[in-house]
């Protein structure tokens, strides 16, 4: 089973994603909280998955994704948004958010997507990619991206169109016939080389250089 705890300040929020993730059969929501109770509940239940309200009145989600840095057991955190202009993406991406995802995601997608960052893949809704992509671009980033895409090698660029199809390292170990420690030492090497500290990160670079129009990786 999938662990899970949700935050949120909405009761009918909380409520609703309880209900849509343990018809699913291989999910338990073991919480669904507010933000003041959250570091403390996560600790307790040690779930694997955190679905995090960005945006709460007790305590913002950002401030509590920072404060799960310091578990002993620290879970796949994806952010939850209204909006997919959020203004505090950019920075929860730098802070470690393995995913992103609009509240109004639809109900059959949202077990998926859990599935998915259960087995350390990335998350991120569309229109928040296209969101914080555009804004990367306008600022003058994608040429920036473009050069440190340039660092990789070509099988590391495979794993990395793989990265952010979601996939996980044996997932991506089964796409193109590695084994998943040799998946592993080649996310490591992607990292370092791009200079970014989770998958998700990643991912948006390949976004922001323009790799998956190229199609690379993916057969």
């Amino acid at each position: 089973m999938i662990r899970v705890v949700v935050v949120d300040d909405e009761e009918l929020v909380r409520s609703g994603f309880r209900l849509i993730l343990e018809a699913a059969g291989d999910i338990e929501v073991v919480a669904t909280v507010t933000g003041a109770e959250a570091v403390k509940e996560i600790g307790l239940h040690g779930p694997d998955v955190v679905l995090l309200d960005i945006r709460m009145p007790d305590v913002d989600g950002l401030t509590i994704l920072r404060q799960l840095r310091g578990l002993r057991k620290t879970p796949a955190v994806a952010m939850l948004t209204t909006f997919d202009s959020d203004e505090y993406i950019a920075t929860a991406l730098r802070s470690g958010a393995a995913g992103f995802l609009l509240k109004d995601t639809a109900p059959d997608l949202l077990a998926h997507f859990v599935r998915t960052l259960a087995a350390g893949g990335v998350v991120l809704s569309p229109k928040v990619t296209r969101t914080v992509v555009d804004g990367y671009l306008e600022s003058g980033a994608g040429s920036a991206a473009a050069t440190q895409v340039g660092r990789l090698s070509e099988r590391e660029r495979a794993v990395l169109v793989l990265i952010t199809d979601g996939l996980s390292n044996a997932d991506i170990a089964a796409r193109i016939h590695l084994g998943v420690g040799t998946v592993k030492d080649h996310v490591s090497a992607i990292l370092t080389k791009l200079q970014v500290t989770t998958r998700v990160q990643a991912a948006l670079l390949a976004q922001q250089a323009g790799l998956l129009s190229n199609g690379e990786g993916r057969s």
